[in-house]
């Protein structure tokens, strides 16, 4: 190196090994690619996400780690990390699916997916039919010789319903049906869907994986190699596949899962128990209160109930639009999963995207608000949200 001029000494620095120990946290590796000295090993490494690390775009050195903890959390054998949680959403509906193609998805669903699904059938001619998430009969009646994919959410959003997961996974796969389950309001701390059958299991690692606002990211877990393989190759060519930094946020969450998903759980309970014996509240839409439809189911396949609700004003959309202008702790904003208590208008908002059946089939109203459960005191929370009540 030393005979080299400095200007290419200055670009080709020295790579200090690490030997005899290994580091704490898992490092930084910002890099876009990787050196080979075999040109034939580089050309294997290309085809295939088990081998050696060679373009950023396949995967990353901290990438890999995310998606080795998250498939591990999830009991999947592999992951693709990818840069959004609508990135994981359509490497796996674009990857799975062709023109013509059926696809069986349950009423309740996020607003992007519901929206890409739409998409899907205007561009592609894919059809779909909306059944109960709860329903394997109806499921079992939707099914076609086209249908390819089941698409369900462990816990909707933002009706908060629960999927039966062992009974509509189990129908899809004796159907020979991919299942795909979003699990992300639920975490891998309150349910692991590949346990109840599912097939893929999604999350936006925006959310409660990250844990702290600061971060966009998306996985996809899969329960078996050859759907793994089909997928990475394409989210690889659509290349949606995550960044080595927001991967390395994401893994720092983390590992305060258990912890903020406990804190989230016991606020929301608080504070949805208290709106639903308010004057002003005509319903709280949170599985862990009877008076909900998943009460029961919910009750067998979680051991809590989440951090995200929503509740019905009686006062409709004006009361819910004065309710989000009132609140001083809680913010105005979109996702969810973080430290924050945040509050948004999903009709305008986050499912701005559908019609009024289309609303309505999602359970959601006019003076519909959700509410995404901090972990701060919930004494704080009560305080502020009653204020804007009133």
């Amino acid at each position: 190196m030393r005979e080299l001029h400095p200007e290419t000494r200055a670009v080709h620095l020295p790579q200090p090994p690490v030997e005899g120990s290994r580091p704490i946290a898992v490092p930084i590796y910002q890099t876009s690619g990787f050196v080979f000295d075999d040109p034939a090993v580089m050309a294997d490494a290309m085809g295939r996400p088990d081998g050696p690390f060679v373009y950023g775009r396949y995967t990353n050195p901290t990438v890999r780690s995310l998606e080795t903890a998250i498939a591990d959390l999830e009991g999947g054998v592999a992951a693709v990390a990818t840069g959004s949680g609508m990135g994981a959403i359509n490497a796996v509906l674009l990857g799975l699916l062709q023109p013509g193609d059926h696809i069986v998805a349950q009423q309740a669903l996020y607003g992007g997916t519901a929206a890409m699904i739409k998409e899907l059938t205007g561009r592609f001619g894919i059809t779909v039919d909306y059944v109960p998430e709860d329903d394997p009969a109806a499921l079992r009646d939707a099914v076609r010789p086209e249908t390819r994919l089941v698409y369900l959410e462990t816990i909707a959003n933002p009706v908060a319903q629960v999927a039966d997961l062992p009974g509509m996974c189990a129908m899809a796969r004796e159907a020979g049906i991919v299942s795909v389950v979003d699990n992300t309001f639920a975490s891998p701390v309150l349910c692991r869907p590949i346990e109840h059958g599912a097939d893929i299991v999604l999350h936006s690692t925006t959310k409660y994986l990250s844990g702290h606002t600061d971060v966009l990211g998306g996985i996809a877990v899969f329960a078996g190699d050859e759907l793994y393989r089909k997928v990475w190759h394409f989210a690889t060519e659509l290349g949606v596949t995550a960044d080595p930094f927001a991967s390395w946020l994401t893994l720092r969450g983390v590992q305060t899962l258990g912890l903020r998903m406990e804190r989230h759980c016991s606020n929301a309970r608080l504070i949805a128990t208290r709106l639903s014996e308010h004057p002003a509240v005509s319903a709280v839409h949170w599985p862990g209160l009877p008076s909900h439809p998943s009460y029961e189911l919910a009750g067998k396949l979680l051991p809590d109930f989440g951090g995200v609700f929503s509740f019905d004003l009686a006062g409709g959309r004006a009361a819910g639009e004065r309710f989000m202008a009132s609140v001083r702790l809680a913010m105005l904003a979109p996702s969810l999963g973080g430290v924050e208590t945040l509050v948004l208008h999903p009709a305008s908002t986050s499912h701005r995207s559908l019609n009024a059946e289309e609303l309505a089939r999602n359970g959601i109203g006019e003076g519909t608000v959700r509410v995404a459960v901090g972990i701060e005191h919930p004494e704080d929370l009560w305080a502020d949200i009653e204020q804007a009540l009133t």
